[in-house]
């Protein structure tokens, strides 16, 4: 007979997510999971297959939970700019928070590509649907006069994107929001 699931496994998800975030990968080890999760190794592998599962386990939640949280903020953002300028900001705030652990989505990216084909299309993923959402709020406030019409909203998006990755590896760097905020507002004059 089978043995029942002893453990929670989105909670044990939740604090992996975390160990990974604040270790990366390669330093988090399985002894580490199983300690910091207060579960045994036949437990972990029993729930996620191995270490790798776990981590795509630890991606998928992050989607589903923070990633998803930003997207819902720039739909819900009373102007475009203004929209925009908060969850830039916001993503930088919760990058340098403790000790400028950085964005986990970035730190994939940095740690385990280009050889982590899964880790790939989880990333690509998430910067899809916020690229994408993006484009849609942009296209949309061009229509109302909020912002510039001389770049394409999906070019915009991209580069806004793209230069949302290079401040959350920044944000590993200078681990202060207030020396960060200022280049948001230059990202922002593109709009303009």
């Amino acid at each position: 007979m089978a043995r029942t699931r002893e453990f929670d496994t989105e909670a044990a998800v939740g604090r992996a997510m975390e160990l990974f975030w604040r270790r990366g990968y390669e330093a988090t080890s399985v002894r580490d999971l199983t300690r910091h999760l207060g579960i045994g190794q036949g437990s972990l592998y029993a729930a996620f297959g191995d270490k790798d599962g776990l981590y795509r386990a630890a991606l998928e939640h992050y989607r589903t939970t923070l990633a998803a949280d930003a997207l819902r903020s720039l739909e819900e953002g009373a102007d475009a700019r203004s929209a925009i300028r908060a969850m830039l900001v916001e993503r930088v705030r919760i990058a340098v928070e403790d000790d400028g652990r950085g964005c986990l989505v970035v730190n994939a990216a940095c740690e385990r590509l280009p050889e982590d084909a899964a880790t790939r299309r989880a990333v690509r993923g998430m910067q899809d649907a916020g690229r994408d959402a993006l484009a849609e709020v942009l296209r949309v406030a061009a229509e109302r006069g909020e912002i510039a019409t001389r770049h394409d909203p999906h070019t915009l998006a991209a580069f806004l994107v793209t230069f949302l990755n290079g401040l959350l590896v920044s944000s590993k760097i200078t681990s202060d929001v207030r020396a960060l905020e200022p280049l948001v507002e230059v990202a922002l004059a593109v709009l303009d």
